[in-house]
Parts: structure tokens; sequence; C-alpha cells
């Protein structure tokens, strides 16, 4: 295709002409996953890039006044990780590992450096289908239609949904009295009127060098100690990210400023004065934009010079998404946090309150999701009967395809061998050489590894020695290839049990579709309810009492129990033909033994909401967010006779389930990243 033809489209008028194609309805995603040179591209690549590498289009979507929107992969779902103990599952979000990296693939590999277009397309050739996890089924009969999903962070919304049952909103940037400062005496000068307007121009430059290396030293003139406490005090409250002490040379007294991420910076906290009255913990609405959770708390644990651990949530949230969800901090005051406004960037924080207790993963009772897909071919019947499906019967409450990862080597794989105890298998599976485009440095790892097998010769191949190959590489030359458990655990935890946990999930998902497959919607003899969190098995008359938003099946493990019918029994078939013994599920080792998991079959959404709202900017955000009103900003004006169609959908689902799931029910598509990049490549050429 030549390059003034492609100067021509707009990823809209593209995503018309895919609608339009001789196949089963398909979404054109707008996920975006790599800055790509415009003659390697494939085309569904580059168009969500145009505006970036041609200047085609005008500037990103609005953004705070600081901040710029900085455009990234797609990201996981939040996704729980199931304990050990059987019950319900309904854990922490609605999506990945609650220490996991958004941006990190789940088998955890290296992310440095960037993919082009057609290298990602190269390897998704070797992904995963819906197909390949047991994601088989619909509950509706209406038609799909296509549309953009994600085509700007901005289209996905995330509002937590509190232990209480209220949806989480950022509406106040004050702060409590109880944490406002003690006053200073009239007497003595305002913390603004101790710093010389040179001074205070330094302090700026240091809170925002690149380098943080630097610092600024005031010299005390008048050397009081209330004179310095009023100093320390103006670095700290004016200048956010900022550590002071005092230092002595040469017989005069100097402050001396910091950036607390510099390496000069004071090696401990200094402890401030907490009223006994006051709640240990700081609560506060944290809002961010195009930022995973942890990402969002690294910056403030910089910032506040704390340890990542000393913040608290309830659940991860998407990375591109505009998210808002509640996190505790302990010991930090709502005025230290709420200074940090002025130079955060995609974050805002308010709501501050001051509890005694700090959050747990999993006490939220869900997520309010608004979602916007954008230029939509169904009509507005489609839609109706679409959302109307949605809300009155629901979805399939498969795991989306971000449980099983995007590699060559599917995350369940390597649960299975785990599971059998086959830790060569493990080894292997991980480290050697797959098909695929793979970034050049864990090509030449693995090339290494499978000619030498020698960790430390393949290790030294690796820039970054934190990912799953070379955190398995480096236990491999610390224990030993004889000592694999050993070597293995050096993978952090969350890691290690997100393998067998992806393994449940394809079971999970294989028996559901056979479930849906055999006897549709409607509870049948032999299925499984819960009571309280003890399943209990239906006779044909409670069957009739009951109907399919009743059901449940289980995660396998030693602790559950199963359908009585044909289906519940090809649990034991599906297991057996992995090599694994359903009636023995515990593990040597502790970590890999679960007991097992009981979730529902059918989640039907609560506050379902929808509309088809025309617009004819591309750029405009479609969504009034938190932030927008704070600041005042107008909701967005619709025209009604605009060009491009798009529905905007509102609905609340537990912990424990995904999104991408209610809205592949909606459009009738596969929502894998293997389908989307055939079916825009085909199109591309």
């Amino acid at each position: 295709m030549q390059l003034r033809t492609l100067l021509n489209l707009t990823r809209h008028s593209a995503c018309v002409q895919l609608g339009s194609l001789k196949k089963s309805p398909q979404v054109f995603s707008g996920w975006e996953t790599r800055r790509v040179p415009l003659s390697r591209s494939p085309l569904c690549f580059l168009l969500p890039r145009l505006h970036e590498h041609l200047a085609l289009m005008a500037e990103s979507e609005p953004l705070p006044a600081q901040a710029r929107e900085k455009r990234g992969c797609p990201e996981n779902e939040e996704e729980d990780t199931p304990s050990k103990k059987p019950r319900v599952e309904s854990d922490h979000e609605n999506g990945a590992p609650p220490q996991q990296d958004e941006e990190e693939e789940p088998e955890g590999e290296a992310s440095d450096g960037e993919e082009d277009g057609e290298t990602f397309a190269n390897m998704m050739k070797h992904g995963l289908t819906e197909l390949d996890v047991g994601i088989l089924k619909y509950v509706s009969a209406h038609d799909g239609f296509s549309g953009i999903l994600k085509e700007r962070y901005s289209d996905f919304v995330v509002h937590e949904i509190n232990k209480q049952g209220k949806i989480v909103h950022l509406d106040d940037l004050s702060i409590p009295a109880e944490a406002e400062e003690v006053p200073v005496a009239e007497q003595q000068p305002k913390e603004s009127d101790v710093l010389t307007e040179e001074q205070k121009q330094q302090l700026g430059e240091l809170q925002l060098f690149k380098n943080k290396e630097g610092n600024v030293s005031i010299e005390m003139m008048d050397d009081t100690k209330e004179k310095r406490t009023l100093v320390h005090k103006a670095i700290k409250t004016q200048f956010p990210g900022l550590e002071t002490k005092t230092e002595e040379k040469e017989g005069r007294k100097f402050i001396v400023a910091y950036h607390v991420a510099g390496k000069k910076a004071l090696a401990a906290p200094r402890k401030h004065f907490w009223p006994k009255n006051r709640g240990s913990f700081c609560h506060f609405v944290l809002y961010k934009e195009n930022k995973d959770t942890m990402d969002a708390i690294n910056v403030l644990s910089k910032f506040l010079r704390l340890r990542p651990n000393m913040f608290s949530y309830m659940g991860t949230k998407d990375k591109r998404a505009i998210t808002v969800q509640e996190i505790a901090v302990l010991k930090i005051t709502a005025e230290r946090l709420a200074h940090l406004n002025k130079c955060l960037i995609n974050l805002k924080l308010g709501n501050f309150c001051y509890k005694n207790h700090p959050l747990k993963l999993g006490e939220l009772q869900g997520n309010h999701f608004t979602v916007v897909i954008r230029n939509i071919s169904g009509t507005d019947e489609q839609v109706h009967q679409s959302m109307t499906s949605l809300k009155q019967t629901g979805f399939i409450n498969y795991y989306g395809m971000q449980r099983f990862g995007t590699t060559a080597v599917p995350t369940q794989q390597v649960g299975r061998a785990i599971l059998k105890n086959d830790w060569n298998e493990v080894m292997d599976l991980i480290l050697k050489p797959r098909p695929g485009a793979e970034k050049e440095f864990l090509v030449r790892c693995r090339e290494e590894w499978a000619k030498t097998q020698d960790p430390e010769a393949a290790l030294k191949k690796l820039p970054n020695k934190r990912c799953v190959e070379g955190q398995l590489l480096r236990g491999l030359s610390m224990y030993g290839k004889k000592n694999i458990v050993t070597a293995f655990g050096l993978i952090p935890r969350n890691n290690r049990l997100m393998y067998i946990h992806s393994y449940q999930s394809v079971v999970w998902n294989t028996m559901v579709s056979r479930r849906i497959e055999a006897f549709g919607l409607k509870a049948v003899e032999g299925d499984l309810v819960l009571r309280g969190t003890t399943a209990h098995v239906l006779s044909a008359e409670e069957a009739e009492s009951h109907t399919i938003h009743d059901i449940v099946m289980p995660l396998p493990g030693f602790d559950v129990i199963y359908p009585t019918h044909h289906v519940g029994k090809g649990y034991r078939e599906l297991l057996s033909a992995d090599g694994l013994d359903i009636d023995n599920m515990r593990h040597k080792v502790k970590d890999y033994s679960l007991a097992g998991a009981y979730r529902r079959v059918i989640i039907r959404p609560s506050d379902v909401s929808w509309e088809v709202i025309q617009y004819d900017d591309p750029r405009i955000s479609l969504v009034h967010t938190d932030f927008e009103k704070l600041e005042s900003k107008p909701a967005p004006v619709f025209n009604k006779e605009g060009k491009y169609r798009a529905l905007r959908m509102e609905f609340s689902l537990p912990p424990s389930t995904y999104a991408t799931m209610a809205i592949r029910e909606v459009l009738k598509l596969d929502t894998s990243i293997k389908k989307q990049t055939q079916l825009n490549t085909t199109w591309f050429n």
C-alpha cells in the first residue's frame, strides 16, 4: 500500500471498511502496543499511531496541566490470586495478580526496549485464541457487531466499589480539619516568607531536575532552632519530594535540601509527631490515568520516602484506563499527600480521612465500569438486544485471555508441569527457545541456554535480571540444576502461583463450556450450588427451584466436590489426560497444593445502562471524569448528526470477574490478541 494512500486513512474509516468484511463480526481493537516504523507496520498497529508518526492528527486527549498522555501497551485487567482455602472465588480484583505489573506479561518476561508492530504481529501468530483456553460459548442469540475497544484510554473508566458497597469517586481535594498543621505563633514569620525568591527557584529546579543528585544549601545567618524548623518545614511543604537536614561546615550551619530519589537522600525517614487521637492510617482516593496501580504506588513511595509496602489497597486496577480506587498509608498526613498533587503526573489524590486500619486485598465489593466502544457497526436494535441480554441474563464468567499470557508457551503449560512435579519440564518451558518473535536479548539468552545449559552464561545475555527467566537462571546458578525447586523459588510467589492458577482457569473454562453445551441455561440434577461457603449437589426436585445464576463450578483442588452429572465426571478425564490424579491434588511443595474454589457460571452485571452517542471528533473524550468535574470542566457535548457512532455502557461487576468477557458477550467477538492481529493484518495485506 502506498504511503499516500495511508495518509488519507483515518482509524475510523479503516474500521468502517473492516466491519464490512465478509467475516463474522469482529472488533477492530484500538489496543496500542509499540511505536512502529511506518514502513514496517501492519495497519492494525499503524493506525492508532498515525497521529504520532505522521502528525496527521492533533494532540492527544487533553490532560491536567503538567500531565501528558503516555500511550501504552494493552493492559491486563485486574486478576485475582485464589487462596489455597476452598471458597467461592471472590478475590481482590477483576483481573491481574496484585503484585503483577500491568506491562509485564504473565510469564514476567523482560520488557526492556520496544518491539515494532511487525514483531508483535509475528509473535501473535503463535499466541492463544479463545478456543485454546476453553472460551467457546455465548448465552445470547443476538447478532454481534464491530467497534473499536479502548481506542483511547479514557474509553475505559473503572471506579472501585468499596466494602460498604459505595462507588469510590474523587470529589474532594481538601484536607480534613484534624490533619491541619498546628498554627505557628503570629509573631513568627510565615513559611512562605522564610525562603527568598532565589532559593525558591533553586529548590523548584531541584524538585524537577532529572538528575536528582544535586542539592541546595541554605546558610542560616540568624541561626536559631525555631528559624531552622521553619525553613525545614517550608521546604518540605512547598516542595514535595525534597528532604532536608542540617549540616555544619567551617563553623557555619546550613540546611541542605536533597531530592528523595537521589542517592544522597537521608538513609531513614525522620520521625514525625503523630497525635494519639488520630487514626494511624491515612485513607485517600487515588485517581490515575494510564498508569498501573503498582507504578503509581512506587511514584508515591519515592516522593514520600517510604517503602511501597507501607501502602495498602483492595485490588490492582487496569493500566490503560482511567481508574479510581481507595489507598491507605501508614502515618503520613493528608497535608503531605495533598501537596504531592502539585507535581504528580497522571495522578491525583483526595478524599482524605484517618482510620485505625489498613486496607486488605479482596475487601472490595467489585468495580463499576464505564466503557466506550467507538465506531460501532450495529443498528440501534442490535445494540438494544445485546445490552438487554447482558442486563437480564448476563455473561459466562470465563477467565479472560490475559489470564493465560501472550507468548508461544502458555502459562497453563508451566502450571501443569508444576502440578505434575516435573521440574525439568518447568525449567525447559521457561528457558527453551520458542517460536515467534521475541526481544533480541531474550532470543540470545534462550539460545545460550540451549547451547550450553550454563545458567551464568545465559544470565549474562539479559539486561534485565528481574524477569522470570533472569530470576530462574539466577536461582540455577546459585543452587544448581539438580535443585530446580529451590531455584524456581527465587521467582516471586505471586508469579509462581500464577502458573498453577492459569492451569486451574483453563480447566474451569473448558468444563463450563461443556456444561453450557450439555444443559444450556437451566439448573439440572447434579449441578452444584452454594449454601454459605459449602457446595451442595442439587437433586432433580431442587433443580426446579434454582436458576443458572445459582450454579457454581469448581476449580480443581483437594478440598472441593464436583458435579455428579456427566460433565462433572469430565474433570477426572481432563486431568487424567494431563497426567494428574484428581484424587491426589496435594503437592510435595505446600505452596502448590491448592484446595480449589467455587466460581459462579453466569454473572449478571448490576447497574447496567447504555446509550448510543454520535460524535464528529475522534480525539474527544466521551466520558466526563472525576478530575474534569473537580476542575469544573463541561461534560462532553454530542452532535446528534455526528458521523461516528459509539456505544457507551456502564455496569458493575463483583470481584474476580472480567469486564472483557462482558464486552465479548455484547459484541460476539474473539477477544484474543492473536485473532485481532490476524484479522487486521489480513485486511492490511
